[in-house]
């Protein structure tokens, strides 16, 4: 299987720790989210966003600075035994926060939708989440 990167980066005007926060935080991750979403926040605990259909575990986390997990998502065309690596680095800057997100190992086909959907139900959430 042929497979692909997505690199993103989004800037915000909170701190790292509260951008890092509304991702590790299970109930300010379900608010901006609008489901529901379990999230360990030890190595190798468990973690369910969007009523379980993208899961896993915690690969490494460091408070503000950075977060790096295994992915899977339950969807056609996703192999049942496959893991797509999502790492999050926050920087502070005179603004807030810069976001560089990295997410690889993607099945090809999968792409262009995944990049559309951390657009959408990602960083547009959680600005609208953090603006409130």
């Amino acid at each position: 299987m042929k497979t692909k990167s997505i690199k993103q980066t989004v800037a915000f005007t909170d701190s790292p720790d509260e951008v890092y926060e509304l991702i590790m935080d299970a109930k300010k991750h379900s608010k901006f989210s609008g489901s529901n979403v379990k999230m360990s926040k030890k190595i190798n605990g468990k973690f369910e966003v969007f009523d379980g259909y993208c899961h896993d575990y915690n690969i490494e986390l460091e408070q503000g600075k950075k977060i790096v997990q295994a992915w899977h998502f339950d969807e056609d065309g996703w192999p049942e035994d496959h893991y797509s690596i999502c790492s999050f680095q926050f920087e502070a800057t005179p603004n807030g926060t810069k976001l560089s997100f990295c997410q690889t190992n993607i099945p090809e086909h999968k792409v262009e939708e995944l990049k559309q959907g951390w657009e959408n139900y990602y960083w547009m959430t959680m600005k609208s989440y953090l603006a409130e």
